[in-house]
C-alpha cells in the first residue's frame, strides 16, 4: 500500500473541535455519530446555566447504542468526563435533556458543550510517553503511526462495504434475472394455453374447423 502523504496526515491529525449548541427549557437535543469496533472514546461536557437565572444548571446526559444500551448516564449532570470502548460497529447517541421547567415567561437557554473523541484523538500519549518513557520524537512518530494504521483501517472497512454492497448488486441482479425468464415463461405458456382454449372453443362452437 503507497505511504499517504504528508498533507493527508496533518489535515486528519487536527484537533477536533468542542460542539456547543443552546438547550431549551424541557427540551431534548442528540447527537449521533458512527464509531468502528474496538475504539475508545472519551468525552468532556459541561452544562451551563442559564444566564440571569437564578437556577443551576439542569439537565440529564444519556449515551446509548443503536440496541439502547446505556453506555454512560448521568442525572442533573454539570460538568463531567466519560469514557467508553466499543464493542461493535455502530451508530452511538449522546443526548442531553434539560430538567428547567418551560414556565410563562421566556426562561433562558442552557449551554451545552461536548467534546468527543475517539480512536487516536481519544488517546492520551502524554500519559503514554511517562509510562513508556518515550521521548517527544518518539510519541510523535507513535501518534502518526497510529493514524495511519487508523486510516488504513477506515479504508480496508470502505472496501470490505463496496464488497458487500456489490454482492448485494449482483444477488440482486440474479434475482431479477431469474424473475424474468419466470415471468416470460409464465406469459409464453399463459399465451400458448389461450391459443388452445380458444381453438377449443371455436371448434365447439364450430366456427373453424
Amino acid at each position: 500500500m503507497l505511504p499517504l502523504p504528508p498533507l493527508l496526515l496533518l489535515l486528519l491529525a487536527g484537533p477536533a473541535r468542542p460542539i456547543s449548541f443552546q438547550l431549551p427549557g424541557k427540551a431534548r437535543k442528540c447527537l449521533r455519530e458512527e464509531i468502528h469496533r474496538d475504539t475508545l472514546v472519551t468525552g468532556e461536557y459541561e452544562i451551563g446555566a442559564p444566564p440571569g437565572s437564578s437556577a443551576g444548571p439542569a439537565a440529564n446526559l444519556k449515551i446509548t447504542d443503536s440496541a439502547g444500551h446505556i453506555l454512560y448516564a448521568k442525572e442533573d449532570a454539570t460538568k463531567g468526563k466519560f469514557a467508553f470502548t466499543t464493542e461493535d460497529y455502530d451508530m452511538f447517541e449522546a443526548c442531553f435533556e434539560s430538567k428547567l421547567p418551560v414556565g410563562t415567561g421566556r426562561m433562558p437557554d442552557q449551554l451545552v458543550i461536548l467534546d468527543m473523541k475517539h480512536g487516536v484523538e481519544a488517546k492520551n500519549y502524554e500519559e503514554i510517553a511517562k509510562v513508556e518513557k518515550l521521548k517527544p520524537l518518539e510519541v510523535e512518530l507513535r501518534r502518526l503511526e497510529d493514524l495511519s494504521e487508523s486510516i488504513v483501517n477506515d479504508f480496508a472497512y470502505m472496501k470490505k462495504r463496496e464488497e458487500e454492497m456489490r454482492d448485494t448488486n449482483e444477488s440482486t441482479n440474479t434475482r431479477v434475472l431469474y424473475f424474468s425468464i419466470f415471468s416470460m415463461c409464465c406469459l409464453i405458456g399463459l399465451a400458448t394455453w389461450q391459443v388452445f382454449y380458444l381453438r377449443r372453443f371455436f371448434k365447439a362452437k364450430k366456427l373453424i374447423e
